[in-house]
């Protein structure tokens, strides 16, 4: 296979592939197309089968002529006879037999085309009753399509607010307690370091120590006291 050979495959199999994406993004336009083919088709079946019909019925006009013909030729032999014209009767018999042989060549066609039209009209029926089974199809699989579209959607809908939607309000909710959990902590963190805070506890220090001081002089005077009257009682005793 030469180049351009392999070229025209190639670009074939191209378009046969972007022809059928097309297809199945538009199924109603394809339906479409194939029943606007079938109903050309239709058309032209409908005109050969006129034509046979046509034919079957001259063949049918021809025959009855001749038939009525025939029927006359006889009844005019015997009077012919009678009459001793045997020079009409020999003419008369000619005819006959020549209408027999007639009669019998368009009864044979007649037959035979005859069948031709019959099978003729049923392939017509049946091509139509395609056409009308191919529209209900159309019909039925375009709502088909369509059901099963919205299904797919709703499902995405369903499965988006089963996992996304969830999973993202529950980062939602984290993200904001473990921001208020910093907030709290960075709060600690500087009241700490705040001079209120300091001073407090200065304050508190200082206090503190007051509290301590008083209570050592009130331990002191305590001691003095009974230091003085440990010594009174010894002079007392002496």
């Amino acid at each position: 296979m030469g180049f351009f050979d392999r070229l025209s495959q190639v670009w074939k199999g191209f378009l046969s592939l972007w022809i059928s994406d097309i297809e199945n993004r538009n199924p109603e336009a394809v339906y479409e197309a194939a029943i606007e083919e079938r109903i050309i088709k239709h058309r032209e079946l409908k005109k050969a089968v006129s034509g046979i019909v046509y034919l079957r019925n001259k063949l049918q006009a021809e025959l009855d002529q001749k038939e009525t013909l025939l029927a006359e030729v006889q009844l005019q032999i015997p009077v012919a006879v009678e009459e001793g014209e045997d020079e009409a009767a020999l003419v008369l018999i000619e005819k006959k037999d020549e209408l027999d042989g007639a009669i019998a060549r368009l009864t044979g066609e007649l037959e035979k085309v005859s069948g031709q039209a019959e099978d003729a009209k049923s392939g017509l029926l049946q091509f139509q009753a395609e056409i009308e089974k191919l529209k209900r199809e159309k019909i039925s699989m375009l709502a088909k399509k369509q059901n099963a579209e919205a299904r797919i959607k709703i499902q995405d809908s369903l499965d988006g607010l089963s996992t996304d939607a969830d999973i993202k309000a529950l980062e939602n909710v984290r993200e904001t307690i473990n921001k208020r959990a910093a907030e709290a902590d960075v709060s600690g963190e500087i009241k700490g370091e705040s001079l209120d805070h300091k001073l407090k506890k200065i304050k508190a220090k200082t206090a503190n120590a007051a509290a301590r001081s008083q209570l050592a002089d009130m331990k002191r005077k305590l001691a003095a006291k009974r230091a003085a009257e440990v010594a009174a009682g010894v002079k007392k005793t002496m």
